[in-house]
């Protein structure tokens, strides 16, 4: 009976120890577990951490480079490489929100670079904001010496415009005179003649022709002497107006335009002529005839811009 008692509390022994081996195991792995957890949630926190931070260091980069840019415009620099590397950053920050894999490092280095070149050009900007306050230096230079030639400058405008006023004067008054000069120097077409020929060369002269018998016009005159007119070569031109009033015309025979008081104007002969102011005569055929009908015909003649005589004929 005592050795059963033994054995039971042997028994009940044994299986305290196993219980105490077994607690103390799972409490070693529980401790160990724990840890490893423990050491993995704040590898996350650091990470998390670190993406914080690259995310934050970039757009901090990018809003510094957005004014460093509306600076260096307002002092009139070149933005065209800040515009560059901007544009660089965006698309890093695109690459970077959009990476499935945890790349700070790289980001980093690329941060390193980024913020080298802006202090680079911060140094360009420094070197603006000099050159700018010494062109405002000399501005204010420039503006005391402008000031002191304004004075100058408007009593020499005055005395400009009272030249100016004289200049017209004078020109209006010579503009007159050399119109007077040249009306005085333009020719003069004396005792017009208007002659017909027919086909066989029958020259005739009445005040009123029959249109069949009409196959030329002849013009007949004499350009008296003037000292005033060179002795060069002149154009004469020949306007025959209808009974309506238009200008008989035929580019195929010569017509063409010429300025009548500064305006157009159909001529329907040219002819030109050597001028020897001796009270030449002057005679000229027109070979257009056939297209005249009956009625009153008026001729007249030009030469340099001014009407030089006229006449009129009758068709029957």
């Amino acid at each position: 009976m005592q050795q059963e008692q033994k054995n039971k509390q042997s028994i009940a022994w044994a299986m305290v120890v196993v219980l105490g081996l077994a607690t103390a195991m799972f409490g070693y792995l529980f401790t160990t577990q724990k840890q490893e957890l423990t050491q993995q949630e704040s590898m996350v926190v650091e990470k998390a951490r670190e993406l914080a931070v690259t995310k934050t260091k970039l757009d901090s980069i990018s809003t510094v480079l957005d004014s460093k840019i509306a600076e260096v415009e307002r002092l009139g620099g070149d933005v065209s490489e800040l515009t560059k590397m901007k544009e660089q950053l965006e698309k890093d920050k695109l690459a970077f929100s959009r990476s499935r894999k945890v790349e700070t490092n790289k980001y980093l280095g690329k941060i390193k670079e980024y913020e080298k070149f802006l202090v680079e050009k911060d140094e360009m900007i420094a070197q603006l904001k000099l050159e700018n306050e010494q062109l405002v230096a000399s501005n204010d230079s420039l503006s005391t010496h402008v000031g002191s030639l304004t004075s100058e400058r408007e009593r020499l405008v005055q005395r400009q415009t009272e030249l100016t006023d004289s200049v017209v004067t004078f020109t209006a008054a010579n503009k007159e005179l050399s119109d007077k000069v040249s009306k005085a120097a333009a020719l003069k077409a004396q005792n017009l003649k208007i002659l017909t020929v027919n086909s066989r060369g029958k020259v005739k002269d009445r005040e009123e022709y029959k249109s069949k018998k009409v196959d030329k016009l002849k013009f007949v005159f004499n350009l008296p002497e003037n000292e005033l007119t060179a002795q060069d070569s002149k154009d004469i031109y020949v306007r025959i107006l209808d009974p309506q009033g238009a200008v008989v015309a035929d580019d195929a025979t010569g017509s063409g335009e010429f300025e009548v008081d500064g305006a157009p104007s159909k001529f329907t002969a040219r002819e030109s002529i050597a001028y020897q102011n001796n009270n030449q005569k002057v005679e000229f055929l027109y070979d257009n005839a056939s297209q005249f009908r009956p009625g009153k015909y008026n001729v007249e003649l030009y030469a340099e811009g001014y009407k030089i005589g006229g006449g009129n004929f009758t068709i029957k």
